[in-house]
């Protein structure tokens, strides 16, 4: 069912043509216009059905309205100066939207390639600024491979700015290369749960014993573990059965323009 974030899939076959070229070229006069967005998911406890906080998910309006997901800019540009100006519209819509809704917890995804970014450091300063407890509302995503291009500094940048309250998640857990070493250096509260661990689980026995491997790990060094990209009701099933923490998926819904209230949802 087309959500209120995502645009019909006709509008899709225009971000599909967009060729290499063209993609910078949308993206910087999206960023210079600011038709920025973000999309909010929920993420939900597994016992309990309980929105804990929303993912916010950069979005661009392109020249004619249509709102474009991620995956359909992101990737060319990540390693770009753009990719920087990215992460700082999506914290700058974050931090907006926590400085609105005083009951709001959001995450936001970020490069670690950012953390060199003196705009983007100003930006996070600045937001956390305007409020006594944005920090304590503001989760910072960090991909397993980005934080590993850069791991000493990611370690330095959590010493730095956890003091204000800020948590972190580390992103797509399992699917890169973090070497336990550095895992067990890190400061992440989170690990979210690689979606190719999640898809299929109900039966896919390999799943269930990697993905219970995953909430080990993490259960060991501290870490809230979620579920990323569970569809089906099985999925959500095992999951619960396997004993992570929280789920995430469009199971409860694709993206949307709002933030869900902060209730229980069903759970199967």
């Amino acid at each position: 069912m087309p959500s209120e974030a995502d645009p019909p899939a006709d509008p899709f076959a225009h971000a599909m043509a967009l060729d290499a070229a063209d993609i910078p070229r949308l993206v910087r006069a999206a960023l210079t216009e600011r038709r920025t967005a973000l999309a909010y998911q929920p993420v939900i406890v597994a016992k309990t059905g309980t929105t804990v906080f929303h993912e916010g998910l950069i979005r661009l309006h392109d020249g004619a309205g249509r709102l474009l997901p991620a995956r359909h800019f992101l990737p060319e540009v990540e390693a770009t100066d753009l990719g920087r100006d990215l992460d700082r519209a999506a914290l700058r819509e974050g931090l907006e939207a926590l400085r609105r809704d005083p009951h709001l917890r959001l995450s936001i995804n970020m490069s670690a390639r950012s953390i060199g970014d003196g705009r983007w450091r100003r930006t996070l300063q600045d937001g956390l600024d305007r409020g006594p407890d944005i920090g304590e509302r503001l989760i910072l995503e960090i991909s397993e491979g980005s934080a590993m291009i850069l791991p000493e500094l990611v370690g330095r940048f959590m010493s730095e700015i956890r003091p204000r309250g800020v948590s972190f998640a580390l992103d797509e857990f399992g699917a890169g290369r973090t070497a336990f070493r550095h895992l067990r250096g890190f400061l992440f509260d989170i690990a979210k749960i690689d979606p190719h661990f999640v898809r299929g689980i109900g039966a896919d026995t390999d799943n269930q014993v990697l993905c219970g491997a995953l909430v080990a790990v993490a259960r060991q060094l501290g870490m809230a573990s979620i579920a990323c990209g569970v569809e089906t009701e099985a999925e959500a099933r095992m999951l619960g059965r396997i004993g992570v923490d929280c789920l995430q998926g469009y199971l409860w819904g694709r993206p949307a323009r709002q933030p869900r209230p902060a209730v229980r949802m069903p759970l199967p």
